[in-house]
């Protein structure tokens, strides 16, 4: 099961989030205060892990100034708090269909609302009448049998079906077992089902920028577990993190304290120290030089409390260095929340199910490069195997590669009469776009740092999905020029995204500082939707997207396709060198696929030729184009490219603003 889409409400500054989509990875942007720890707190309690328990609790968490209204706010039930949309996996569905048949599964996602009380409401995509009827043709009665069973059913409710069947008069023995089936479900299907799909849905485990482990403790405090529960809940939580820590390095408390050797107790407390050491630091490459250390002796009677009693267990970093070691608690806060982090992670991993962790401001006292290295932990270690939803108001925690997976969670206020402000609480957003400048102010850093290491953005800028298109349309636009007639106006600035599903984000970063932006993108099956959504969109001015295929008259079309087959093949025979039965002539090109994209096609026809010929690539056939601009003067099917080429850019020009 995924999480694809939630909405919170009536938990803390949250009155109604509105419904947000989730991916693998979900950045929630926002400033403090704007209510992100609400977000993932709320979300905390749908299905808890063990290892991070979280429970609503209505005198905390509803909302205050509506908690002396909450029964009439509420009347006859408990308030919900999250509501939660689960796509539905090929292995529940396969649960039951087989034992309700094919027909028992539709189209759609799984509902499932949390809210105060502990109790939740799932909607389930179930064709309940299906199933029931699967489970009568399915229990060999007789025709009679089964008509009277069908009777009662009709006239019974969901939770009376085994009832009615049981009064059924004569009822049968399989009539009998029928109605003691229907028993085991609980009383209806939707019961048997729920029971089934519960185990499959992912638990989630809420981590605070402020859980830390502790650097040493005491044996015996960590073993009583009254001394644990009158501790406050920090200190309880950072003692477990180093019962957590000394698991993750392979070894316990009672390992090491039943070691009955020297040597065997040197090797277990050798080994954590290494297995830790060679974890951490493959994700942290801020201080190449460092190892942990994990060591327990007697406390020294000089120590304050509880350490200077009892046997205490350290860990401690020893820098190569400087030669010297230091307690892990006096190390940076970052490198402290890093460790502690990997600890808790190390506790779920393995997990049967998948876990959804939810992490509150990770890595708020990284540097920006630890930072980076965090980014580079979740896409590799953690996405492929576990959703993940944090908050940030770094911009260096903006994954600018993912920027469409970031939303924007703001404090909705606004203006009302008397020139007083009311607020309609906290609001999670899909698109980036935000209100508030401050608000996304992580997301223009994230991406103005990436553009500021590859090129400058100008007061018209044409977005453009790739670096060939760029070289592309200026060889085009030179060929132009060179004979007289129009090619692209220079005050366009071509800017390369990295793809269509990076223009809408580009686009609403920066809509308000008084850029003037158009977009000629590819158009393939694939990405239609994207197109349409941002054509249909309010952040680029009605006419302003153009697409490659309305140049070209195809259906589909990349920007290759602006030209002829003639000179695409000649292009292609002369960037790769293509000579004798290699050689790529139209007719070849236009037998390699049936797509009518001449990209697909080129791609399909280099995967006949021999391994010594290179891939085939969108870049170098461009970059050959404009360090050889002759070939647009010489060869067959220049003049049918530029006569493609030339309206494209009249209507470009026209998108300019004086």
């Amino acid at each position: 099961m995924k999480l694809v889409a939630a909405t919170v409400k009536n938990f803390r500054s949250v009155e109604d989030s509105e419904q947000f989509t989730l991916d693998e990875i979900a950045c929630l942007v926002g400033k403090n205060e704007a209510g992100k720890s609400a977000i993932l707190q709320a979300l905390a309690g749908v299905n808890p892990h063990p290892a991070a328990p979280f429970e609503y609790n209505k005198e905390r968490d509803y909302p205050r100034r509506h908690l002396t209204k909450y029964d009439e706010r509420h009347e006859g039930g408990a308030a919900p708090v999250a509501i939660t949309e689960w796509s539905v996996s090929d292995e529940a569905k396969a649960l039951i269909t087989d034992e309700f048949g094919e027909d028992a599964v539709m189209e759609g996602t799984l509902t499932i609302t949390s809210g105060y009380g502990g109790k939740s409401i799932w909607t389930m995509p179930i064709n309940r009448e299906a199933a029931v009827e699967h489970i009568l043709t399915s229990s060999n009665l007789s025709a009679s049998e089964l008509a009277q069973a069908r009777a009662a059913v009709a006239k019974s409710t969901k939770n009376d079906q085994a009832k009615a069947l049981r009064e059924i008069e004569g009822a049968s023995e399989k009539l009998a077992a029928l109605a003691a089936k229907l028993d085991s479900f609980s009383g209806d299907v939707l019961a048997r089902v729920r029971s089934l799909w519960e185990p499959l849905i992912p638990r989630f485990m809420y981590f605070s920028n402020y859980d830390r482990m502790a650097g040493e403790v005491q044996i015996e405090q960590l073993q009583d577990r009254n001394q644990m529960t009158q501790l406050r809940s920090d200190e309880r939580r950072s003692l477990e993190l180093f019962q957590d820590f000394l698991s993750f390095a392979g070894t316990s408390v009672s390992e090491i304290i039943a070691a009955k050797t020297y040597e065997t107790f040197n090797a277990r407390l050798k080994a954590a120290s290494n297995t830790v050491t060679d974890e951490i630091f493959e994700y942290w490459t801020q201080n190449p030089f460092l190892s942990v250390e994990v060591t327990v002796g007697s406390a020294k009677p000089g120590d304050p409390p509880p350490l200077n009693s009892g046997t205490i267990a350290r860990a401690r970093v020893y820098n190569s260095i400087h030669r010297v070691d230091v307690p892990f608690s006096e190390r940076s806060a970052g490198f402290v929340w890093f460790f502690s982090f990997l600890v808790k992670f190390a506790q779920v991993k393995d997990d049967e199910v998948p876990v959804i962790l939810l992490l509150d401001e990770p890595g708020l006292t990284l540097h920006g490069k630890a930072q980076a290295d965090l980014l580079r932990f979740f896409r590799e270690k953690l996405a492929p195997h576990h959703q993940l939803i944090y908050s940030t108001h770094s911009p260096f925690m903006v994954d600018p590669e993912r920027l469409t997976s970031a939303r924007i969670v703001e404090d909705a206020a606004y203006l009302a009469r008397g020139n007083k402000f009311e607020t309609q609480g906290t609001k999670v957003r899909d698109d980036v776009l935000g209100k508030d400048p401050d608000t996304v102010f992580p997301l223009q850093g994230a991406l103005g740092y990436e553009i500021t290491q590859t090129l400058f953005v100008g007061k018209h800028t044409l977005l453009v999905e790739g670096p060939s298109d760029v070289l592309y349309l200026q060889a085009l636009s030179a060929a132009l020029k060179r004979k007289g007639r129009t090619g692209l106006d220079p005050r366009w600035t071509m800017c390369p995204t990295g793809g269509i599903g990076n223009i809408k984000p580009f686009v609403s970063l920066f809509k308000g500082s008084e850029m003037n932006i158009a977009v000629l993108a590819d158009y393939a099956s694939g990405q239609k939707k994207l197109i349409e959504s941002l054509r249909s969109s309010t952040i680029l001015e009605t006419g302003s997207v153009v697409t490659l295929n309305e140049a070209t008259g195809k259906a589909e079309a990349d920007v290759e396709d602006l030209l002829d087959p003639d000179l695409f093949v000649d292009l292609v025979n002369a960037t790769y060198s293509l000579t004798g039965d290699n050689r790529l002539t139209a007719e070849t090109l236009d037998v390699a696929h049936p797509s009518e994209r001449l990209v697909q096609k080129a791609e399909a026809y280099f995967r006949t030729l021999p391994d010594t010929i290179p891939t085939y690539d969108h870049y170098s056939p461009s970059e050959w184009l404009l360090i050889h601009p002759n070939i647009l003067d010489e060869s067959a099917g220049c003049e049918a490219t530029l006569a493609k080429a030339e309206p494209l850019f009249t209507r470009l020009n026209g998108l300019l603003k004086v």
